[in-house]
């Protein structure tokens, strides 16, 4: 009779996993830190390269933090149509291991792989070249209508800005998305009400947007986009509920969130920081206002 041999290891990110979903609290403090750390991460990566559309980036990186980190499966999908914001897309993937953060400062440089847009197919995580605004939920709805004629099950999540709502396609991607129940779509909006023009609702009138989506056919949900405790929340009910409607999450955010005086302005939609700028938000996240 052969001699057993020593027990599988197990692995230590498989027992820390377990400690945080037995512990709620510790969950959403580790979410917090990794957002923080990213943030900081961008914040540097635009200050450096002297681009904008840093606001862009600092509304969503809630969104992509949970996504990337608590609800994506391994066979999952993650597509960010808001293309501007690649710099929060980076820092995600940066801090989940899939990109080397040497990288972060060769952002916008000449000969980099990280550019503006996010480049298809080059980096770990980005599947398509996003950023000309419209686009990202018909790729969503295509992977999702391919993924049910192969018996593939994966989920595929899209964030889009509200501004792109403006487009015809979004509304195009949606109808069909309705129709053919693609429930394995996860349409999340960062609705932080603004855009390059001014103020989302100005430009072109949305609301009452959660009708308009209903209407649809939509299963619409709403939340603070910037609170991890209501993603987890949310995430619970979708998955108890086993829903046959494809889900849209509306985020209540702020562009800019943590930049000052900045938020939620439309110059953080475009312009870059200033030397002032980036120290002052240093100092006031060092002083508390991101977790440490």
């Amino acid at each position: 009779m052969a001699t057993p041999g020593p027990p599988a290891p197990v692995a230590v990110h498989h027992i820390h996993r377990l400690a945080l979903v037995l512990n709620p609290k510790a969950e959403m403090h580790a979410l917090k830190l990794k957002c923080a750390s990213l943030k900081r991460r961008l914040l540097s990566m635009h200050f450096k390269a002297r681009a904008g559309h840093v606001g862009a980036s600092l509304s969503c990186a809630e969104i992509l933090t949970f996504v990337r980190f608590q609800w994506m499966g391994a066979d999952d999908t993650l597509l960010l149509s808001k293309g501007h914001a690649a710099s929060a897309l980076y820092s995600v993937l940066m801090e989940a291991g899939d990109i080397d953060p040497s990288l972060a400062d060769t952002f916008y440089q000449d000969g980099t792989l990280l550019s503006a847009h996010p480049p298809p197919n080059l980096l770990p995580g980005i599947p398509f070249a996003t950023g000309s605004l419209g686009h990202g939920l018909s790729l969503a709805a295509g992977m999702s209508l391919a993924d049910r004629l192969k018996g593939d099950s994966r989920k595929v999540f899209c964030i889009t800005s509200d501004g792109e709502l403006n487009e015809g396609s979004i509304w195009e991607a949606a109808l069909f998305i309705a129709h053919h129940q693609l429930n394995k779509v996860i349409w999340l909006i960062d609705r932080n009400g603004l855009q390059g023009f001014g103020r989302g609702e100005d430009v072109m009138k949305m609301e009452p947007l959660a009708e308009k989506l209903a209407a649809f056919g939509f299963e619409v949900a709403q939340i603070d986009g910037h609170d991890f405790s209501a993603f987890s929340e949310l995430k619970t009910r979708w998955e108890d509920q086993g829903l046959t409607k494809p889900l849209v999450v509306l985020c209540q955010t702020r562009k800019g969130k943590d930049l000052g005086a900045l938020e939620d302005t439309v110059d953080c939609h475009y312009l870059p920081l200033t030397d002032a700028q980036y120290q002052q938000t240093l100092q006031k996240w060092d002083e508390g206002d991101l977790p440490a």
